[in-house]
């Protein structure tokens, strides 16, 4: 395990999705899904459900949780890292790849679970998959610069 991959690529990785997530924020939550989100306020917390949605009251939560699954995303990819060949680049980019589709199988699975539209799971696994796939593709070439394979 190598932990400044861990922590300072886990914290690439973090800010890179972060960063996307502004965008797919105001073109899939606050666009696509606004009258789905409408729809079904009983799901959403409460900050949410204000006008406007006080993002602000979750924000420490959402970093906190972001920075620990960045952290473990780092981790993993640390340990597979060997499996994978080819450029950095296309190293996370698979990897990403890999993330996206465990975290779609999630997305069916709670599907069955939780009484919300098709069109927010669709939506939210695309979402996913973009984040995912660029933020380990951005992990790969600073854990490339961090430790050369």
């Amino acid at each position: 395990m190598n932990w400044k991959i861990i922590l300072i690529g886990g914290v690439a990785y973090y800010v890179t999705i972060f960063v996307l997530s502004f965008i797919s924020g105001q073109v899939v939550h606050e666009g696509i899904l606004d009258p789905a989100y409408r729809a079904t306020t009983e799901f959403w917390r409460p900050e949410l459900n204000q006008d406007p949605p006080d993002m602000a009251a979750l924000m420490p939560m959402w970093i906190f949780n972001g920075l620990v699954g960045a952290f473990v995303v780092a981790a993993i990819y640390t340990w597979i890292r060997p499996a994978f060949h080819g450029p950095a680049w296309r190293r996370g980019l698979t990897y990403g790849l890999i993330l996206s589709l465990l975290g779609s199988t999630f997305s069916l699975g709670y599907s069955g679970v939780f009484n919300l539209p098709g069109e927010i799971w669709f939506w939210w696994t695309i979402e996913m998959a973009v984040l995912f796939i660029v933020g380990a593709t951005v992990l790969g070439l600073v854990a490339e610069k961090l430790a050369p394979e």
